[in-house]
C-alpha cells in the first residue's frame, strides 16, 4: 500500500465534493477526491440532470399535443422511449466527463476507489473489499450523499418495484403506475409518466402533496395535475406492496384505517432518503450521527479534529445548491479566508421540475405566522401576463410574503411555466435584504414572465397594475 500527503482529501464527487475540491485548489491547497462510482455523483448520474433531460421530452410531447393551438399541424407524433432515455444517459455522461475535465484543470488527483476514515488524518482507500492505498490529509471533507429510502415491507425490486435509479431508465412505459410520495423526486417522475401517456397515480402520507411547499402552490399545483389526469390520494399510506406475476397490487390506509386497492405495472417509490454514514469509518470517532445524517456546525465541521461534512450527508435540504455552496464555506473557512459567512438556508431557493413548475424561497405564510410575522402577502396570476398568454401558459400563479412592519421580503413561492429560472431574482432579493420598496422600484422588461414578480409585490402593498 502506498501514503500519499495532501491538504485536502475530499470523500465523494458529487455537487458538494467536486465543487469543495476545485475551490480548495484554487486557494492553493493540495487536493484530492475519492470516488467509488461516478464523477458527479448522484445528481450529475442518477438524479438531477437525468430527471431534466427526461422532462424535456415531456415538455416538447405535451408542446407537440398543443401544437395546433399555434398554428402547427403534427399528425402521429409517438414518444421513443428507448431514445428519450438514451439521451438522458448521454447527458449525464457528457457532464460527468466535464467534471473530470475540471478536476484534472485545476490539477486535483481523482483517486478511484471507497473512501474511509482510518484514523487521524488518513483515509483509507479500498476496491473490491480490499484496501488499495491510504492517503493522508489535515482536513477530510466527507461528501458521501446519501441514498433513497426503503420502508419494511415496500422493498423495492428493481423490476416492478423501482427506486429513482429504476425509473431514469425504463424498460417498458408503464400503463399505469404507482408513485409513493409526492415530494420533488415523486411529482417530477408522475409529471413525466403522466405526460409520456401512463395512467399515474400518486399516494401522500401528508395531508397535501409538495408538503414544503406554501399551501397554496401545493393546492394550485394539485389542481393542475388533476386536471392532467393524474389521481392523487392524500393522508394515505402503503400498507402493503404485493407481487403477481407482471403486477403489483397495492393495499392503501387512509387516516380513517379505511383500506383500498389498485393493481399497477410498476411502483415508484419516493419516500426521502437517508445518508451514505455506513462503512465510512465513523466508528471510534467524534462524529456525531442523527436520523442518519452527520451533525455538523455553521462551516460544516463535525465534532472530530479535521473532518467536515457537506451536502445530503448533514441533512436537509438534500438540494445540489445547498451542497455545492456548503464546499465553497468550508473550504475557505479551511484555508483562512477573510469574512467566511455560515450558509443561510432560508436564502435557498428550490425546485420542482414538474409541469406546471413549481418553485420557491424562503418562508411560506403559515411559517411566517407561526413565527409571529404581521404579514402582508402579494399575488399575480400568469392569466394576467401578457407573455404567458403569448407563450400558451396562462396557468400559475406568484405569491410573495412580506413583513408588515419592515418591508423585508420574508418569502416567495410560484407556480406555473418557467418559474425555477424565475426564482432566483427573489433569492437574489432576499441575499441582499431587499424591502418591498426597492422592488417596486426595479424595473422589469416587458414582455416577460419576470414582470409577474413586480405584480406580486405591487399587489401585497395595494397597487397592482394588470389584475
Amino acid at each position: 500500500m502506498s501514503e500519499t500527503n495532501f491538504d485536502l482529501v475530499v470523500v465523494g464527487s458529487g455537487p458538494g465534493g467536486y465543487v469543495a475540491a476545485i475551490r480548495a485548489a484554487q486557494l492553493g491547497l493540495k487536493t484530492a477526491v475519492i470516488e467509488r462510482e461516478h464523477l458527479g455523483g448522484i445528481c450529475l448520474n442518477w438524479g438531477c440532470i437525468p430527471t431534466k433531460a427526461l422532462l424535456r421530452t415531456a415538455d416538447i410531447y405535451n408542446l407537440i399535443k398543443h401544437a395546433d393551438e399555434f398554428g402547427i399541424k403534427v399528425e402521429g407524433a409517438t414518444v421513443d422511449l428507448k431514445k428519450t432515455v438514451d439521451r438522458s444517459r448521454k447527458v449525464a455522461g457528457q457532464l460527468s466527463g466535464g467534471v473530470k475535465h475540471l478536476l484534472k484543470k485545476n490539477k486535483i488527483t481523482v483517486i478511484d476507489g471507497h473512501g474511509k476514515l482510518a484514523g487521524s488524518g488518513k483515509v483509507e482507500v479500498s476496491k473490491d473489499g480490499k484496501v488499495v492505498s491510504t492517503v493522508a490529509a489535515k482536513h477530510i471533507i466527507l461528501a458521501t450523499g446519501a441514498r433513497a429510502r426503503t420502508l419494511p415491507g415496500l422493498e423495492p425490486d428493481g423490476k416492478l418495484i423501482w427506486t429513482y435509479k429504476e425509473a431514469l431508465v425504463p424498460d417498458v412505459m408503464p400503463k399505469k403506475l404507482l408513485v409513493v410520495g409526492s415530494g420533488a423526486i415523486g411529482i417530477e417522475f408522475a409529471s413525466f409518466f403522466n405526460a409520456l401517456g401512463s395512467d399515474v397515480t400518486v399516494v401522500e402520507v401528508m395531508d397535501r402533496i409538495l408538503p414544503v411547499e406554501d399551501a397554496e402552490i401545493s393546492a394550485f399545483a394539485e389542481k393542475s395535475f388533476k386536471k392532467q389526469g393524474m389521481t392523487i390520494h392524500k393522508g394515505t399510506t402503503v400498507s402493503e406492496l404485493k407481487k403477481s406475476g407482471d403486477k403489483v397490487t397495492a393495499t392503501f390506509k387512509d387516516k380513517k384505517d379505511k383500506t383500498s386497492s389498485d393493481s399497477f405495472d410498476r411502483v415508484i417509490l419516493a419516500v426521502g432518503i437517508v445518508g451514505n454514514v455506513e462503512n465510512i469509518g465513523l466508528e471510534g470517532t467524534k462524529v456525531k450521527v442523527e436520523k442518519t445524517h452527520v451533525v455538523v456546525d455553521e462551516f460544516s465541521r463535525t465534532g472530530e479534529p479535521g473532518v467536515y461534512a457537506i451536502g445530503d450527508l448533514t441533512g436537509p435540504p438534500w438540494l445540489a445548491h445547498k451542497a455545492s455552496h456548503e464546499g465553497v464555506i468550508c473550504v475557505e473557512k479551511i484555508a483562512g479566508e477573510k469574512d467566511v459567512h455560515p450558509l443561510n438556508t432560508s436564502n435557498i431557493p428550490g425546485c420542482t421540475y414538474c409541469h406546471p413548475q413549481v418553485a420557491s424561497v424562503g418562508m411560506t405564510e403559515a411559517a411566517a405566522k407561526e413565527k409571529g410575522y404581521d404579514i402582508k402577502v402579494g399575488r399575480f396570476s400568469f392569466i394576467g401576463n401578457g407573455k404567458a398568454i403569448a407563450l400558451g401558459e396562462a396557468e400559475g400563479l406568484i405569491k410573495t410574503i412580506f413583513d408588515a412592519k419592515t418591508g423585508e421580503m420574508l418569502g416567495a413561492h410560484m407556480v406555473g411555466a418557467e418559474v425555477t429560472e424565475l426564482i432566483q431574482g427573489y433569492g437574489i432579493a432576499k441575499t441582499l435584504e431587499t424591502t418591498e420598496v426597492e422592488l417596486m422600484h426595479s424595473i422589469f422588461p416587458h414582455p416577460t414572465l419576470s414582470e409577474m414578480m413586480h405584480e406580486s409585490v405591487l399587489d401585497a402593498y395595494g397597487k397592482v397594475i394588470h389584475m
